[in-house]
């Protein structure tokens, strides 16, 4: 029987005896969403559906984006920061550390921002904000994730 990634991940999570496999697995994930998470000539402010959800979760975008902001620019070392929807179909900012992904705690992944070195080091160096602030968000790809 094959298994999604998905279901790979979820599985081997607890699994103390799989923990590589759950990295390496939770890994590809995550850029895997990543990658979607951007496009060319994405960002800015959201329409629709996701723009009603982040002003119900958030108050407006632009406190969104200062909470967003702040949790990519406070993961210490490598790691991630997500925008999910979690219990109630609220909007959540999380960030996580190395390979781990909310995922695997029942919310929906909606989009999440590699906050790793390798990410931006080569354009950003140390102006970890500048490259979130210059992140291409592809809303989208976040709004078809929203559960409804």
């Amino acid at each position: 029987m094959e298994k999604s990634l998905e279901d790979i991940v979820k599985e081997t999570f607890a699994d103390r005896r799989r923990t590589a496999i759950y990295r390496n697995a939770a890994q590809a994930w995550n850029h895997t969403l990543y990658w979607n998470s951007m496009r060319p000539n994405g960002g800015g402010a959201p329409t629709g559906a996701i723009a009603d959800h982040i002003k119900d979760s958030f108050g407006d975008y632009t406190k969104f984006h200062k909470e967003f902001a702040a949790a990519a620019t406070t993961q210490f070392g490598s790691g991630w920061v997500w925008l999910v929807q979690g219990q109630g179909k609220k909007l959540i900012v999380l960030k996580t550390a190395n390979a781990d992904t909310p995922m695997v705690r029942g919310t929906t992944c909606l989009l999440t921002c590699d906050v790793w070195e390798h990410a931006y080091y080569l354009d950003y160096q140390n102006r970890r904000l500048d490259y979130v602030n210059a992140w291409l968000v592809n809303w989208e790809f976040a709004s078809r994730q929203l559960a409804t």
